[in-house]
């Protein structure tokens, strides 16, 4: 019997030999019978258990193995699907990957914000999940549906409003073997493998199960393989030596009086814990029980007061600088007569006072600006906590302090890959992520972002400094280890002797064009689909 007819047989339609030249099915009107009805029910659960899963292996757990996993699951789910079936299948999964991995946002807002940003971003992954279905009959086909998982995360990364890059299959691949695939071609590699690793696993079980021809199962194993094998590979482009030299580096994490929301209004006692825990420091160094840091890094928003305004707040960063007798780069909210808030980073000397400056380039809609203020208004009055929209800086910004130099990339940067890497290509020896995350309390927010400064650690070869006001603050050694780091909702300070590198990895050295060659293999493979569906159509 032919397997079209033992399908028939049972109460699974037939398909036609190569769904993606058929087109859509005559009999779509006709209800479906009910071992159909079940085997849409499984696959819709199965999909959403392949989004948890997916989930799982984020941080902080070291799970970072289950993705693949995940993704083989999520395949067996979309393989041969039409199209119509791909989003929705993909839409669930995105719900149970997303739904708890940002439920973060919700923290002191409610849950409104949270769902709306799941589900949109989840909207995302369903059309990816439509691409990947109709690809999965091509020849090699995990190779193009590896390269439109990119290509949805290329999406997801600017668009809408600038992009969301959160949930990147790189960013939970901190501990993995994938790794040091970052430094070969950045996130956009990285996550090709880890999606290639998974959609192979599935083709190697799905051939194996039909007793494959030898050429077809190596083929498939290649696929799982592949992957691995590179990600060993590349293990000697991650290295920590000092290239110029070391230098002693400190980060100060001063806590803040409160969590949630409302610490912004005790912006002087977010600033007097800073100052207090510099001068700390200072003291700790001449009493010999810490070593003299070259230079400082405070967090985001370690003074939301500003200093050209405030003289108060200029004296306590002032006294603070002078008497650790260090540079010292401060984080700070600059208010200029008019336009839009400036999210600031202000390299302060200890002779002369504030110099050069660094404004945020990527500012976080729905945080720091409100697109739709008046739409979004009516689904949560917090959006008028943000009385005064930011804005924008245009320039990376590298300090040179005490002869080193120390690329800031401010918070929420550190997800999109142009951001960091532009700061490297700027010249930065040592990349600086100072944070504010005491909105978003204890939740795994700060690991899921500790887990991508330890991705541009690697990506770029270069020591990671990560300053919070509430932690959890850390230094990461060019190798993605954490060397130090401090407990959530404590004022410490972290002091470590670090190498200063300037040579570039292949990653920061082609820039986005492993990310463009991977797009263009995605559309390649819709090309083929679409051009074998036009060749199928009846002649007239």
């Amino acid at each position: 019997m032919s397997s079209s007819a033992t399908r028939a047989a049972g109460n699974e339609p037939a398909q036609p030999a190569d769904p993606v030249a058929a087109g859509p099915a005559t009999t779509d009107a006709v209800s479906p019978p009910k071992g159909t009805r079940k085997a849409f029910w499984l696959r819709a659960a199965l999909a959403a258990v392949a989004g948890v899963l997916l989930y799982l292996s984020f941080p902080p757990r070291p799970l970072w193995w289950l993705a693949p996993f995940a993704l083989a699951l999520l395949a067996g789910c979309l393989y041969g699907r039409r199209a119509r079936a791909g989003f929705g299948i993909g839409f669930l999964a995105g719900l149970g990957f997303l739904l708890p991995l940002l439920v973060w946002t919700g923290e002191e807002v409610g849950p409104v914000p949270w769902l709306a940003l799941a589900t949109v971003e989840a909207l995302f992954i369903g059309l990816t999940g439509l691409a990947v279905a109709l690809v999965s009959r091509l020849p090699a086909w995990p190779l193009f549906a590896a390269a439109v998982w990119v290509a949805g995360e290329a999406v997801r990364a600017r668009a809408p409003f600038g992009g969301f890059p959160w949930g990147k299959l790189a960013f939970g691949q901190a501990d993995g073997v994938f790794a040091p695939l970052a430094a070969l071609g950045g996130t956009p590699v990285l996550s090709f493998a880890v999606a290639l690793c998974g959609f192979g696993l599935y083709e190697v079980l799905r051939i194996a199960r039909r007793h494959p021809r030898r050429a077809a199962a190596a083929l498939a194993v290649l696929s799982v393989g592949a992957p691995v094998v590179a990600g060993l590979a590349a293990r000697p482009l991650v290295s920590d030596a000092a290239e110029d030299g070391t230098v002693v580096a400190a980060v100060i994490q001063g806590n803040v009086p409160r969590l949630g929301l409302d610490f912004n209004s005790q912006r002087r006692q977010v600033l007097d814990n800073h100052a207090l825990r510099t001068k700390q420091l200072a003291e700790e160094v001449k009493a010999g029980s810490a070593r003299r840091p070259d230079f400082v890094v405070w967090p985001e928003n370690s003074s939301d007061l500003d200093p050209y305004l405030e003289a108060d707040a200029y004296e306590a960063i002032d006294s603070a600088v002078k008497a650790i007798g260090v540079p010292v780069a401060i984080g700070s909210v600059l208010v200029p007569e008019s336009g839009p808030l400036r999210n600031t980073m202000i390299l302060w000397d200890p002779v002369k006072g504030p110099t050069v400056t660094y404004d945020k380039r990527k500012i976080q809609p729905f945080g720091e600006r409100i697109p739709m203020r008046s739409v979004v208004r009516l689904f949560s009055a917090d959006v008028d906590r943000v009385r005064r929209d930011f804005g924008p800086g245009k320039d990376p910004g590298v300090f040179d302090m005490a002869g080193s130099r120390v690329g800031m990339v401010t918070c929420f940067e550190a997800a999109f890959d142009d951001a960091v890497r532009s700061t490297v290509q700027a010249g930065a020896q040592v990349i600086a992520v100072p944070s504010n995350n005491a909105t978003f309390g204890r939740s795994q927010m700060t690991y899921q972002q500790l887990a991508m400064d330890r991705i541009r650690a690697i990506e770029h070869s270069r020591t990671v400094l990560v300053p919070v006001t509430s932690g959890v603050s850390a230094v990461i050694r060019p190798d993605g280890r954490i060397v130090q780091r401090t407990e959530m909702f404590t004022a410490d300070a972290l002091v470590a002797e670090i190498p200063l590198r300037s040579s570039r990895t292949p990653a920061t050295l082609v820039g986005p064009l492993p990310e463009y060659a991977l797009l263009v293999a995605a559309a390649a493979g819709l090309g083929w689909v679409l051009t074998r569906r036009i060749r199928a159509r009846p002649q007239h």
